[in-house]
């Protein structure tokens, strides 16, 4: 699918976020601690959950960020359900969305409403092992590398245009959990390198392909660490 080629910029102060869990919430731990430290410009506005007991929202509220759980049993449809949470994003001021293990699909509504301002991240190097189990994927198929994605969200699934990657390798002795815990480590670095792109207003979206505006100088760039990160 072709998405729109404008430059993406937010406005002068932080950028408000809306960050969707499902689970425990270790990918929302790092965006939060990124935001108290300083190192993004960027504040979570609210948490929200399809499960109502979920460690992320305990997390969320330690920190004073409101935290929401809605029941998808309550919902006729899955654009009822989407609709309820536009809703919350809507009186929070959201400006980007942020998922972070949350295992539900948005409806073409919900992505139309925020068209390239939904963020996702995948554990794997898309488009290889889309969907679910990506690591156990990628240890069943033999590669010798894999690492974590993130990306904006389509209508597809894991199919939306590349903004970030960062590679991690596949030992040999290696089980779902190792790589996962692996992988894991790098999901908590560049979620927040990501975010504060946005914020930045440095990321251009031009038909599949992000493009990242930088900065600094040549020799800035130069001098800068990123190790198997890109960009």
């Amino acid at each position: 699918m072709e998405h729109s080629g404008r430059f993406i910029v937010s406005s002068g102060k932080k950028l408000r976020l809306g960050v969707l869990v499902s689970g425990r919430g270790s990918n929302l731990q790092a965006i939060i601690d990124a935001s108290e430290a300083g190192a993004i410009s960027a504040v979570v506005a609210i948490v929200i959950s399809d499960v109502a007991h979920a460690r992320a929202l305990r997390l969320a509220r330690n920190h004073g960020i409101e935290a929401v759980s809605i029941d998808p049993c309550l919902h006729a449809t899955r654009e009822d359900f989407d609709a309820t949470v536009i809703d919350l994003l809507r009186k929070h001021e959201v400006e980007l969305v942020c998922l972070a293990g949350f295992m539900r699909l948005l409806s073409p509504h919900f992505i139309g409403e925020y068209r390239n301002r939904i963020m996702n991240i995948h554990p794997a190097l898309l488009p290889a092992f889309p969907g679910l189990h990506a690591q156990r994927q990628a240890i069943r198929y033999g590669a010798k590398v894999s690492g974590c994605t993130i990306h904006f969200v389509d209508e597809g699934v894991d199919t939306g245009p590349i903004i970030m990657q960062a590679v991690v390798p596949v030992l040999d002795d290696d089980t779902e959990a190792s790589l996962s815990a692996r992988i894991l480590t790098y999901e908590h670095q560049i979620y927040p390198r990501a975010i504060q792109l946005f914020a930045e207003g440095r990321l251009e979206i031009r038909g599949r392909r992000v493009f990242c505006h930088e900065t600094d100088t040549p020799q800035q760039y130069a001098k800068r660490a990123w190790g198997a990160v890109n960009p």
